[in-house]
């Protein structure tokens, strides 16, 4: 018997999983996939990005939908466009053969009268930022009297996010007797507070503790600079390392900068941020994506649910104030089993940052040169 069939998983998915090469469930969807096809009541899953997370809620979401009912009976929040997308491309992917449940996924950007349009359609599960759905709400455009399970997805980036009044107001619209599934690689004040609210005082609670969550593939090396001379090295770096990569800046000027600087000198680079309209950010990862853009400069915000495979290189142009961004920056490459790296530019206190960070998540860095 497969793996996940001993989870009770489906045949039809698990044959599924085995073609999109999923075959070993991770720890998260170990703990979480059995509990909620089995039982009915909330659910506080704590684990960081990248360990299946959308698995390990989506199958059983899917599983527990009834197809024969033409109304939303799942809700997925999640803090950004991208990740919105993704979890959607996901749940579409894993229902090829399985029933056919319809899922949609609802953000800011879009033409709104195309998304309500949309909405019209038999729905099983929408999958949304709280802002737009907010909207809906606020429009009566969207019905979710009938939701039975709603999951909160990096709940915590949610709240960073300012989503913490926009999900009370959501969580107010489903009744008292769904589901709720809360994710997030940390439980702080705020969303203590969801919980106590809006959650059973008896949830299921399952931490996964971590492990040297940083992949074991990825090299981690930093060059100690000042910041004027950060440009001038950038540019000895890329033009010695012909590969592919993810450029991270903390504010979304900085990202303009930077990408105009690496234009000029004829580099193929093009910015990720929030003042990007959807179509514009929709052209920027399509591009980056298919291999035609070589370097994408991003935000920390922006680059959520960003998942693109063959980077070779991760570069820290200005260090982050958080443990869980430079986790997040890091996993960006490495993956499918490949080699990657992780390189810090970082001034005396950037790598004060930095050396702290490595104690904290166990993890060996080392000074390099250009």
């Amino acid at each position: 018997m497969h793996e996940f069939e001993n989870l009770n998983v489906d045949r039809r998915i698990v044959k599924r999983l085995v073609e999109l090469g999923i075959e070993t469930p991770t720890e998260i969807q170990q703990e979480a996939i059995p509990f909620l096809l089995e039982k009915k009541t909330d659910f506080i899953g704590m684990a960081q990005t990248g360990t299946g997370k959308t698995a390990a809620y989506g199958i059983p979401m899917l599983q527990k939908i009834n197809v024969k009912q033409n109304h939303i009976q799942g809700l997925i929040l999640a803090p950004t466009r991208e990740l919105v997308q993704q979890i959607a491309k996901e749940l579409f992917k894993f229902t090829k053969h399985y029933k056919p449940i319809y899922s949609l996924g609802i953000f800011g950007g879009p033409n709104l009268d195309k998304q309500i349009a949309l909405l019209r359609k038999p729905t099983h599960i929408i999958v949304a930022t709280p802002g737009r759905l907010m909207d809906l709400l606020n429009r009566k455009k969207i019905d979710l009297s009938n939701v039975k399970y709603t999951v909160l997805d990096e709940a915590d980036e949610m709240l960073k996010l300012g989503f913490k009044e926009d999900i009370d107001f959501i969580l107010n619209f489903v009744k008292t007797e769904n589901s709720i599934w809360l994710f997030s690689a940390t439980i702080p004040p705020d969303i203590k507070k969801i919980v106590k609210k809006h959650m059973n005082v008896n949830a299921h609670e399952v931490k996964i503790v971590d492990k040297g969550i940083l992949n074991k593939n990825i090299r981690h090396e930093y060059i100690p600079c000042d910041t004027n001379e950060k440009l001038n090295i950038l540019h000895h770096f890329l033009r010695s390392n012909p590969g592919r990569g993810v450029i991270f800046c903390k504010t979304k000027n900085s990202t303009d900068t930077l990408t105009k600087q690496l234009i000029s000198r004829n580099y193929d680079a093009r910015a990720l941020q929030g003042n990007l309209t959807q179509i514009e950010r929709e052209k920027v990862m399509r591009a980056f994506k298919n291999e035609s853009l070589r370097l994408l400069i991003s935000t920390d915000v922006s680059a959520r649910g960003i998942d693109v495979d063959n980077l070779s290189f991760v570069i820290h142009y200005e260090m982050p104030d958080q443990v869980d961004f430079y986790t997040h920056r890091s996993g960006r490459t490495a993956r499918g089993g490949k080699k990657g790296l992780s390189l810090a530019l970082v001034d005396e206190k950037e790598l004060k940052f930095l050396k702290s960070l490595s104690k904290v998540l166990k993890f060996q860095i080392n000074e390099t040169a250009i």
